[in-house]
């Protein structure tokens, strides 16, 4: 982790910007924890109607934290922050166009399927959170090729 250039938040970044990448990584997978509670929530409103269908509280909760904290991070590292916000704001989009999809499903009396479009984002999102914070694994094969 490089040191960043310019702490905005003073103190706080001296506690927390260490720990920044691996509280990124831990909430994209809660994310994905949440994801599956909330498709089984969906699956149980989805007997009551497609109007009973609402965010799931600990889904919107993680969804909303991976938000702010890819949002903290662009803070810290401006090139790596702006691709992790691109790609947290496209989960959250995903997401949000997914519980529209499945309101629709609720509606024409489908079997609820599951959050494909949403699963994909939030699997790039991991994939380069997964990047950004272990990558010291894998550096030291990765110099060897490159």
């Amino acid at each position: 982790m490089a040191v960043p250039s310019v702490t905005l938040f003073g103190p706080l970044d001296a506690v927390l910007a260490p720990y920044a990448e691996y509280a990124v990584l831990v909430m994209v997978l809660l994310n994905f924890v949440s994801r599956r509670i909330a498709h089984g929530a969906h699956e149980r409103q989805a007997e009551d109607g497609a109007d009973a269908l609402s965010w799931h509280p600990f889904h919107a909760f993680t969804t909303w934290g991976l938000v702010l904290l890819s949002f903290y991070y662009l803070t810290l590292h401006h090139h790596s922050g702006m691709v992790l916000s691109v790609l947290a704001l496209g989960t959250f989009l995903a997401d949000f166009f997914e519980l529209e999809a499945r309101k629709v499903e609720a509606r024409e009396g489908l079997e609820l399927e599951a959050p494909k479009g949403a699963l994909a984002a939030a699997t790039l999102t991991l994939l380069y959170a997964a990047y950004i914070s272990v990558f010291f694994l894998v550096k030291p094969y990765w110099m060897q090729v490159v």
